[in-house]
């Protein structure tokens, strides 16, 4: 998705986490799940998404998760190249004790735009 979006989406929940909301904010951010969403269904040009692009640029996608550890009485930090595929799975790692430590940051390498 374009940065454009992104930040729209980001303005909004910065927003909602605030005392006073205005119904235009509250109409646009829903609740599922025990998460709060935002659904968006044009690009930043107004077009309508295309499953085939959305895929292309999944397949693309790679994120670096960053992990706390504390070995020896010191603290380290691991980064994990993780392919878009294997998100799910590398969460999961943690759930199940494969891996270990505190997820500190996920950040997502941007293919080329959308648009």
């Amino acid at each position: 998705m374009s940065d454009e979006i992104n930040k729209k989406v980001i303005n909004l929940f910065s927003k909602h986490n605030k005392n006073h909301l205005s119904s235009e904010i509250k109409d646009k951010i829903k609740y599922y799940a025990g998460f709060n969403y935002v659904k968006v269904k044009k690009d930043s040009n107004g077009n309508k998404f295309r499953k085939e692009n959305l895929l292309k640029y999944r397949a693309k996608c790679h994120y670096m998760v960053t992990v706390m550890r504390e070995i020896d009485n010191e603290i380290v930090l691991y980064s994990y190249d993780v392919p878009n595929d294997d998100l799910f799975k590398f969460m999961k790692s943690f759930e199940e004790n494969t891996l270990d430590g505190i997820i500190i940051e996920i950040d997502k390498y941007f293919p080329e735009d959308l648009a």
